[in-house]
């Protein structure tokens, strides 16, 4: 059914009982004697766990008056400036954040005293970031609650819990980037063109 007509239809009475839910997934190893339960569970613990963390990035940036995005920023040239600085595209690929999104964070951090952009003396069409007296400032005085929230987060993980989490992660990464793109693919190909949609 195209989801255009399933988001549209109003059911008009209780559906019977015992209805079967479908699989979520199909892959075996993540089917536990053909039922998806588990897997499901664990996607909600990932939402919610996710969604923590970012609500902790979120903190981080309020403490110091910034954007998450921002705060990821700071951090980023922080512990990537080294002595010469950053450029913006390493940067990026660094936090993990779009270049034109960085670019606009460094010149709005740029602007509030936290960080320095100059020429990059091997290529004059770019810039280095580093940090401030007053960047350095602030990633002093957010490194205590910075190293207590992940010390609380991460409590009881061992190193190869670790690795084992740092390899699930890289390609749970590349495959979410698979899935996004596949399923804007496919909403945008069930949608009606402008103009025919059908009637109420």
């Amino acid at each position: 059914m195209p989801l255009q007509k399933a988001r549209n239809r109003v059911p008009t009475k209780p559906a019977p009982r015992g209805f079967k839910a479908p699989l979520t997934v199909s892959h075996q190893a993540l089917l536990a004697g053909g039922d998806d339960h588990r897997f499901r569970a664990v996607v909600y613990l990932m939402v919610l766990g996710f969604g923590r963390m970012l609500a902790c990035r979120d903190a981080f940036g309020r403490a110091l008056q910034l954007t998450p995005n921002q705060y990821a920023v700071l951090i980023g040239v922080a512990h990537t400036q080294g002595q010469s600085g950053v450029g913006v595209r390493a940067l990026a690929e660094h936090v993990l954040l779009a270049a034109t999104h960085v670019t606009t964070d460094v010149g709005r951090l740029a602007r509030r005293g936290l960080l320095a952009k100059r020429v990059n003396p091997t290529d004059r069409r770019a810039v280095l970031v580093s940090l401030t007296r007053e960047g350095e400032a602030a990633i002093e005085t957010i490194a205590p609650l910075l190293r207590a929230t992940n010390d609380t987060l991460f409590q009881g993980v061992d190193a190869e819990g670790f690795i084992a989490l740092e390899r699930f992660l890289h390609r749970f990464a590349d495959q979410s980037a698979k899935a996004v793109e596949a399923l804007r693919t496919r909403i945008d190909t069930s949608r009606p063109a402008t103009g025919n949609l059908p009637p109420d």
